[in-house]
């Protein structure tokens, strides 16, 4: 019997969770603040002890064994915002060593820790006790803005079948952008949908970003990091790039240190925010040629859209920031279904020809995928050619191709390349 209530949305994260706790002592699920881990937790829990209450972290401080439950039938036991206190992995742990019985802990973070405290805090990493898990926001398909009538794995099995279907509207897709997949944000009128992307924005700069009292970091530069990292959503930029963007935008007092910008980059990456995508140098022909810088994106596109300033109606009256801002949504679900999938996302650039692939989904089994992004379906011819060059020179031929896009009447597949063509708002594992 789970805590969850009746209003509870299913996520494709949920079997993987269950399959976790029949396998592991203890399961964390990590990821981005509101993103609805406690929710699916609930979902697996009989019981739940929520750190963020001063009472239960004092306790966790002074006696973390007093903390668990070993009564069978309150188990699982959700230990949320279990970062809070940090000595209680190692005791989650200790615990798990005391029963061959699996499935007995969930423990949730919204936060890696500073590598200082895990060093003080933390002397083993929980392996072969603790199964970790990451989450994201929604994915279409999960807040049922996908109609899921092309799949991933029917492409890869190459049984998807060609159908028309309803062509959405370019400004539904720029609302889907700028709502993003946080659950409290699904089903808020069209008008209200900035409001929580825009208050998570705040509470970074207000609360996050300090997570040690040793290091003070300013609110004004990382608005400006963070502004800069909106404007080059996805895209692949270097370090350096960031730091002359911040120094152009604000010549006050940029970022000028390299080590400054490592520092609040870490903070946003142990905050769950940023998807560093590493680069996908296999099965190509001059492996020299590869680039291997990382494609960094927003965890989930609304985020950019709230330090821009954005709207759908903006987005819509500029064309190339839609483009770079869709391509961050359709990033979100390509990565939420290969992770339900249990594979992996890369980009690739070549460097010499120029030639790049928005995304390579490589599968468990070692095969992969070649996957080009377009908003508009005026621009689905340059992006098969642009997959066929690239298969041309793959000593591993790709196990299937696709253009994910936007605004498109139906699901396809090209009669000579055999391409498929696919619509995001159709689009499932």
């Amino acid at each position: 019997m789970s805590l969850t209530n009746e209003n509870y949305k299913e996520r494709l994260i949920d079997k993987k969770i269950k399959k976790y706790l029949e396998v592991f002592g203890a399961v964390s699920i990590e990821g981005p603040k509101w993103c609805g881990k406690t929710w699916s937790s609930l979902n697996q829990a009989n019981s739940v002890i929520y750190m963020d209450d001063d009472e239960n972290k004092t306790r966790a401080e002074i006696d973390v064994k007093s903390i668990f439950s070993h009564d069978k039938s309150e188990l699982p036991q959700l230990i949320d915002e279990w970062n809070l206190a940090p000595n209680i992995w190692d005791a989650t742990r200790r615990e798990c060593d005391k029963t061959v019985d699996s499935g007995n802990y969930i423990l949730t973070g919204s936060t890696t820790l500073p590598k200082k405290i895990q060093k003080e805090k933390i002397k083993h990493s929980g392996a072969g006790r603790i199964g970790i898990i990451k989450m994201s926001t929604m994915s279409l398909y999960e807040s049922l803005d996908s109609s899921g009538k092309a799949s991933i794995m029917d492409m890869y099995n190459g049984t998807q079948k060609s159908m028309p279907i309803e062509e959405v509207e370019l400004k539904h897709l720029a609302n889907l952008i700028v709502r993003g997949g946080w659950p409290r944000n699904i089903g808020v009128s069209d008008e209200n949908i900035h409001i929580v992307p825009r208050g998570y924005i705040d509470s970074i700069l207000r609360d996050d970003m300090i997570d040690d009292e040793d290091k003070k970091r300013d609110k004004d530069k990382m608005l400006m990091l963070l502004k800069s990292l909106a404007r080059n959503e996805s895209s692949i930029v270097s370090n350096n790039t960031i730091l002359k963007d911040i120094g152009d935008f604000e010549s006050k007092d940029p970022l000028s240190s390299t080590n400054t910008l490592a520092d609040y980059l870490d903070v946003l990456n142990r905050l769950y925010l940023l998807e560093n995508w590493s680069a996908y140098s296999d099965n190509y022909r001059s492996r020299e040629r590869v680039g291997k810088a990382p494609k960094r994106h927003f965890t989930d596109p609304s985020l950019a859209c709230a330090l821009l300033n954005l709207n759908s109606d903006k987005l819509l009256r500029d064309f190339n920031t839609f483009g770079l801002l869709f391509e961050g949504l359709v990033a979100r679900d390509i990565r939420i279904y290969m992770d339900y999938l249990n594979g992996t996302v890369h980009h690739f650039r070549d460097n010499v020809t120029g030639l790049e692939v928005d995304a390579i989904l490589e599968f468990e089994d070692g095969e992969y995928a070649a996957v080009e992004i377009k908003l508009g379906f005026n621009k689905v011819e340059e992006a098969i050619e642009n997959l066929q060059k690239f298969s041309d020179n793959a000593t591993k031929k790709p196990k299937f191709m696709c253009v994910i896009v936007g605004k498109c009447s139906g699901i396809a597949r090209d009669s000579k390349t055999g391409i498929y063509i696919v619509p995001i708002t159709a689009l499932k594992p």
